[in-house]
């Protein structure tokens, strides 16, 4: 980045960008005289153009101690001065207009560290200047750093530019965009697909990155880089060209994923469906009494049962919840389980099984849908999620790409998946994989697996894998990058352990108040902004953040396909003559 000139001779202070001056003072904000407020339109200077005074334009304010870094909050005149604006204004520089100054942090003169708060306040008189382009784009930087920490990193993402698109580009380091979780949030027709499209370009371009994309809409599969690999779960109807199907087996998954998926009901069905996994489990830890792969129990004794229950650790490892068993087996186990029980042996049929009959069907249904193919009906040739994960980390690839698109809905599929998925790698990050390897996971349509609780009352399952990593990932190597176009689905818990925003616009009032709500860095002046943000731009918030800055996101290299259909060609017709 050029920034000599921000840091030699002429410094951030620039006659030429004079605003006005201080004419109040309060805790909060300041009012100033402005200057060029009866300009028409605003300054260029040296190519790059400056408001002087617009309402969320940037400024400094001079100081004996420091530099004050505000923010343009509302523009007016006296009520005895608006007669001067008429129909045919032309512009005056005489104009006597007063601007409302938020106050946002602080500029050691120094080293243009910036903070958070006011070190010393400006006094009556003090200038005011726009700040320029150069010291907008190295703002992320500057914050808490300084001016050391631009001229020595070396491994920085490329965003965009400030609000207008104008100046030089953004950087930010990986430590602060990533280093505390992230989450990209914004309305439809935002440019949140873009954002995490850019985002992921920038992290392709170094050798050592680890990006794994969960692409709940097969939206990304526009990334045709040489270092990123595609996976897609079933048959999607739109797939990337080079991506390979891949499988995810019953063994991983955990009995509450069972219980998600099969939804037993009533006070008969759980405690059956349990008793059976507990049954294979045992079948499957003493194949040589019990070569069937199930325990026959109906008019059988408890001889054999009892022997493999007390060899070695298989009184432990049956409740062990991750404990395998052959899920293909299970509603001919339930059958068994149905039975009259005795000390020494189980006795016939009884009625439960009527109470599980609902059960058994929902479980055929499961074991045979489309929508879980990937899991009860997959090629044994495909590879697994664990063989494919591990490949990846071991290989050159930068970025893997998983598609969800053909897992509905349906039987809480497409949520128990992902949980899957994301207990996969937490289980790899606290086995320490990722100290020397950082991994990034991009959720994509974040809402709709984060803060889920599936099932019926009595058996209820909370989804928590995610929820795991954004508490406990951090330190193991493993973060996050959540999108949603709904922050208000999101649990507080989790989007305030995300200690980035990239916020785009909000229209929601309840979503501007979820985001004020989790980030402290953000109060109400700011996130006004929030539903006027154009689109592409983007509220940069967060704990490394703690000043909120706007960008204008850079397109990437290969946008998403997330458009919609485009009516103007399709419905472009001859008018109908009658």
């Amino acid at each position: 980045m050029e920034l000599d000139a921000l840091f030699t001779g002429s410094g951030i202070l620039h006659n030429e960008l004079k605003v006005g001056v201080v004419s109040t003072v309060t805790a909060q904000l300041v009012k100033i005289n402005l200057a060029h407020a009866g300009d028409v339109s605003g300054s260029y200077i040296k190519g790059a153009r400056y408001g002087r005074g617009e309402v969320g334009e940037l400024v400094l304010i001079e100081g004996q101690q420091a530099i004050v870094l505000g923010r343009v909050t509302e523009v007016r005149l006296p009520d005895r001065d608006r007669t001067e604006l008429s129909q045919d204004y032309q512009g005056s520089s005489q104009l006597d207009a007063i601007g409302y100054v938020k106050l946002l942090g602080s500029i050691n003169i120094e080293n243009l560290r910036i903070q958070a708060g006011i070190s010393a306040y400006p006094r009556l008189g003090d200038r005011v200047f726009s700040a320029p382009t150069e010291l907008l784009s190295a703002l992320p930087q500057l914050m808490n750093d300084g001016v050391d920490s631009v001229t020595t990193a070396n491994v920085t993402i490329n965003l965009g530019k400030a609000a207008g698109g104008e100046g030089s580009s953004i950087y930010v380091t990986p430590e602060k965009l990533f280093g505390r979780h992230c989450a990209i949030l914004g309305s439809t027709g935002g440019g949140k697909s873009w954002t995490t499209a850019k985002v992921i370009e920038e992290c392709e371009k170094f050798s050592g990155a680890k990006v794994i994309i969960i692409d709940a809409t097969s939206e990304y599969r526009s990334l045709n880089s040489a270092s990123i690999v595609h996976y897609h779960l079933g048959s999607p109807l739109h797939k990337s060209y080079n991506s390979s199907e891949i499988k995810i087996p019953p063994t991983d998954f955990f009995e509450s994923d069972f219980i998600a998926m099969f939804d037993p009901s009533g006070k008969v069905q759980g405690p059956k469906l349990k008793e059976a996994i507990k049954s294979l489990r045992l079948a499957s830890l003493a194949p040589d009494k019990f070569p069937e792969g199930l325990i026959r129990k109906i008019g059988q004794t408890k001889s054999l049962y009892r022997q493999a229950m007390n060899a070695g650790d298989n009184s432990k490892l049956v409740d062990d919840p991750s404990q395998p068993f052959d899920v293909s087996k299970l509603a001919r186990q339930i059958v068994e389980e149905c039975c009259w029980d005795n000390d020494d042996r189980w006795g016939a049929a009884n009625n439960d099984l009527g109470y599980c009959s609902s059960l058994l069907t929902r479980i055929q249904a499961v074991t045979y849908t489309p929508s879980l193919k990937a899991v009860f009906q997959s090629d044994e040739q495909l590879k697994t999620l664990t063989e494919a994960l591990e490949e990846f980390f071991s290989n050159d690839m930068r970025v893997f790409r998983l598609c969800l698109s053909d897992v509905s809905y349906e039987f809480y599929a497409r949520e128990v998946l992902a949980n899957v998925i994301g207990r996969k790698l937490l289980m790899f990050a606290r086995e320490e994989r990722f100290r020397i390897m950082p991994l990034l996971t991009v959720v994509d349509e974040a809402h709709n697996f984060l803060g889920k609780r599936v099932g019926a009352e009595d058996h209820s399952t909370k989804l928590d894998a995610f929820e795991l990593i954004a508490k406990e990932g951090r330190k193991y190597g493993l973060n996050i990058c959540l999108t949603t176009q709904r922050p208000r689905d999101i649990t507080e818990g989790v989007l305030s352990q995300m200690g980035t925003l990239l916020v785009h616009r909000l229209t929601n009032d309840r979503d501007r108040e979820v985001v004020e709500r989790a980030c402290g860095e953000i109060d109400r002046s700011a996130a006004s902004f929030l539903p006027n943000l154009k689109q592409g731009e983007v509220a940069v918030i967060g704990v490394d953040f703690p000043i909120p800055m706007t960008i204008q996101i850079d397109k990437p290299i290969t946008p998403p396909l997330s458009d919609g259909p485009d009516f103007q060609t399709i419905w472009k017709s001859e008018v109908a003559s009658y």
